[in-house]
């Protein structure tokens, strides 16, 4: 150990003297007096050489002595999970080396393509952040021939064509506040700046802000020092040090006076060595006596089922003053927490807060009293004032969503794991129509609102929505459409398909099952032109009803089986009307069983007027639940 900070310290001043030169030519610099100061990871091209800069982070001086930047940000689109790359040219108004931000004034920007490539483009290494608004769910487009009749969309002008024009709604607007009749959807995008998608706007052209990752010079900002790339070039890695300001005094020569300064530090690192030791035993041993009491309280609680209340300071310190977010949705945004060391939990920070919050009152008042393995746990509640929160067991592997929109659920998790995991969801909302007390109806059963946990058993979750009925009661009345666009069954949306019930729920699950198994897209059936486009599970049935494969991928023979599986079973529980859909006792039938299931009536044929007066819970279903047992079927 002494030895090698002896070298060290007699090795420094020839790795000085190495990057002096380099140093010199890369110095900050900017276009003008008052713009940003420019330095690693970005060069102004024209003024430094390139090992100055990181790839991608190049600078340059415009006419008007701006600092301008062209860059390419990506764009998701979910009906094929493609990335798109969009150029945009900006203005650099501040760059935050210590954070890692640079703030621009986007001006010119490239229109999104009205129909989605095949192709990923090269990915970009910014992200975007906003300084006004924490986030959102990304926005669906629409193709329209008339405006909408709601204040919610926007338009997307460049993609306007002949009599149609494109509007943008964010993915988290509930149907009661979208007017779409009159359009088709085209796909979802995400991660996109308002300015790009709409044009530059007086309250939005200074808010866009730019996040890297990589280089990761921060900590070095942070300890009062300069970043740049060692051995000048960008593939070995990064490394920090001090800003020069004058220049150094020559160095003397002397064995006696480098061999003091080296027993000192060698002195001066092993008594810091021992005191950090000491310090780090010491804490350790009284955060366990402390915790210790608060983790049997804890499993006390959860022993018993009873959620703890918290006040809004203990909702602070569990999440570290709100430090770490997972995501937002349309009700809240989440944060990860610790209510020891030991124990991680999710706490969701509800916002716009109406009234005496029926949505707390009903999630706190449904889930609270609930408990099964795949059903999401809560471990308490915040209602301290007008501020209310909800305290989760913590889920590593987030939601399904994440795995359904990277397009590789199959090759990720596999089919086998896929089924589990589509049965697992079926037993808890079973759970909820039959298990409890009182029957409780989701009514948002969506890939946003399955978590997963470390063995990727899903568990349902998100009761902002939920309805409570007898378990005798048939039907429910509802003075108002509730669920997601996609997902939400048509007697729910309009009373003339049928009566609202916990069928509602099934049609949900089956539209989450087709997209656990091919995603919700278009798709181009061979030998057709480039516009002749079908709806995907429209395909798939049309596929299984002639007998033809799924092209999916699929390496093993049993897979195919389960793909079909997933597939009949998800096309049964979109049937149009209510009572042509099973329940979930027969979905769990159908996905455990050993025979395939027969194929359903084809939900996506001309619809006939609906017998109103029905009143029978499986309804047309019975007949062919009969031929299914006639034919070996558990």
């Amino acid at each position: 150990m002494i030895l090698l900070l002896i070298f060290l310290i007699f090795s420094a001043p020839v790795q000085e003297s190495r990057f002096a030169a380099a140093q010199d030519e890369c110095e900050p610099t900017s276009c003008h007096a008052s713009g940003p100061v420019v330095r690693f990871p970005f060069r102004l091209k024209g003024r430094q050489p390139e090992h100055c800069g990181y790839p991608g982070f190049d600078l340059s001086c415009n006419p008007n002595n701006s600092t301008e930047f062209e860059f390419q940000f990506p764009v998701r689109a979910s009906t094929r999970n493609i990335v798109l790359s969009i150029s945009a040219r900006a203005t650099v108004q501040e760059i935050d080396y210590r954070s890692q931000v640079i703030r621009v004034s986007l001006f010119n920007g490239s229109c999104l393509p009205s129909r989605v490539p095949d192709v990923n483009s090269p990915a970009s290494p910014f992200e975007m952040y906003y300084s006004y608004s924490p986030g959102t769910d990304g926005f669906t487009l629409f193709n329209c021939s008339g405006k909408p009749e709601d204040n919610y969309s926007d338009r997307v002008s460049c993609l306007d064509h002949g009599g149609f024009r494109v509007y943008a709604y964010r993915s988290y607007y509930s149907v009661t506040e979208a007017s779409v009749s009159s359009c088709v959807k085209m796909y979802n995008i995400s991660d996109i700046s308002e300015v790009i998608l709409y044009g530059p706007r007086e309250y939005s052209v200074d808010n866009t802000q730019l996040y890297w990752s990589e280089p990761s010079c921060g900590s070095c900002e942070a300890r009062g020092m300069y970043c740049r790339s060692k051995n000048n070039g960008p593939n070995n890695g990064t490394e920090c040090f001090d800003i020069p300001r004058v220049p150094p005094e020559p160095k003397k020569k002397g064995l006696s006076k480098n061999v003091v300064i080296a027993v000192l530090v060698v002195s001066v690192f092993l008594t810091a060595l021992v005191f950090a030791a000491l310090c780090r035993v010491y804490t350790v041993w009284k955060r366990k006596r402390q915790n210790q009491r608060r983790i049997e309280q804890f499993l006390e609680d959860y022993k018993a089922l009873r959620p703890t209340r918290y006040t809004f300071s203990e909702i602070k310190r569990i999440t570290d003053d709100f430090k770490q977010k997972l995501g937002r949705g349309g009700y809240g945004t989440v944060y990860k927490g610790k209510l020891s060391s030991d124990i991680p939990v999710a706490v969701k920070v509800l916002n716009n807060i109406k009234g005496d919050g029926q949505e707390f009152i009903n999630e706190v008042g449904t889930i609270g009293k609930i408990h099964h393995v795949n059903v999401v746990r809560l471990v308490g509640y915040c209602a301290d004032g007008y501020r209310r929160a909800l305290v989760y067991e913590f889920l590593e592997n987030d939601s399904l969503e994440k795995y359904i929109s990277s397009g590789k659920q199959s090759s990720t998790l596999g089919w086998e794991k896929v089924h589990k995991i589509a049965l697992g969801i079926a037993k808890g909302i079973d759970y909820l129509h039959q298990g409890c007390n009182q029957r409780i109806l989701h009514f948002d059963i969506k890939p946003h609102n399955i978590l997963l946990d470390h063995n990727l058993n899903p568990k349902v979750a998100d009761f902002g929505l939920a309805k409570l009925c007898s378990k005798e009661q048939s039907v429910v009345t509802m003075t108002a459409a509730r669920g997601t666009i996609g997902y939400i069954a048509p007697e729910v949306f309009s009373r003339n398909f049928g009566k609202v019930s916990y069928k509602s729920d099934i049609y949900s699950y089956g539209m989450l099952l087709l997209d656990l198994v091919g995603g919700r897209r278009n798709f181009q059936a061979n030998g057709q032109d480039s516009s002749s486009q079908v709806y995907f599970p429209e395909w798939m049935y049309n596929q299984l009803d002639k007998g033809e494969d799924i092209a999916i991928q699929i390496e093993k023979e049993d897979d195919s089986d389960i793909v079909k599986r997933l597939i009949i079973v998800g096309l049964w529980c979109i049937q149009w009307y209510p009572a042509d859909r099973p329940s979930t006792k027969v979905v769990i039938q159908m996905l455990e069983g050993e025979n395939m299931p027969i194929m359903p009536p084809n939900p996506f044929a001309p619809s006939k007027s609906v017998n109103t007066t029905s009143t029978s819970s499986e309804g047309s279903f019975i007949s062919a639940q009969t031929s299914m047992s006639n034919d070996g079927m558990r």
